[in-house]
């Protein structure tokens, strides 16, 4: 039986390999700092005239970034220029089937550990979907670092989805202790946020300017 190493471009695996965790081997990041203000989504990142000076996130619909999972190599160089990189936020929605989700979770965690092997400042985007997820959806992530979420959809007050939020926050907060939380939209009232940076997400300027 051919071995993944005889393999081409399977699953990135001919690329590189990292130390996992948990029950799906999910590759392990390291804890990052961060101190970025200025911040651009990846669909803009290309156009960016001073990246050093931006960090760059993935709250965007999955085809828009879907291509660094497909060609990492293609923009290591470009993503190598900013001050730091979320890991991307492929999607685990509630009713995805689980194995879509775990793969999503992987996906996003191979792409950090290989960003932070390229030399990248990695935040790490943390995710959860409904409170099953959590038996997987941490495994990977620092302890004690910086990281980012994102809370658009999550409060329109519809159905579970604003409690499964804050379920999965802070649950986040229990295992992952962060020494730092960025948060992407709208702060829920519930929350504590006296470690939480908030940055306005693309719905909030729109609205803002109409």
């Amino acid at each position: 039986m051919a071995t993944y190493r005889q393999q081409r471009n399977y699953e990135n695996l001919n690329k590189a390999m990292f130390d996992g965790e948990g029950q799906y081997d999910i590759p392990v990041l390291a804890p990052a700092e961060c101190d970025v203000e200025n911040w651009i989504s990846f669909n803009f990142a290309k156009g960016c005239e001073e990246p050093e000076r931006h960090g760059v996130h993935f709250f965007i619909d999955d085809y828009q970034f879907n291509r660094v999972w497909t060609s990492p190599d293609v923009y290591v160089e470009m993503l190598g220029r900013f001050q730091a990189v979320c890991t991307p936020d492929f999607s685990t929605y509630t009713d995805f089937p689980k194995a879509i989700q775990i793969y999503n979770h992987y996906r996003k965690h191979w792409l950090g550990a290989y960003w932070q092997a390229h030399g990248m400042t990695v935040i790490p985007t943390i995710s959860w979907s409904d409170h099953d997820s959590y038996e997987w959806c941490f495994d990977g992530e620092p302890v004690g670092s910086t990281v980012i979420v994102s809370s658009v959809g999550t409060q329109s007050g519809m159905g579970d989805t604003a409690q499964l939020f804050l379920d999965g926050y802070r649950e986040m907060i229990r295992r992952l202790e962060p020494k730092q939380i960025i948060m992407y939209g709208l702060v829920p009232p519930e929350l504590d946020s006296d470690n939480i940076i908030s940055i306005k997400a693309f719905q909030q300027k729109w609205r803002e300017r109409t």
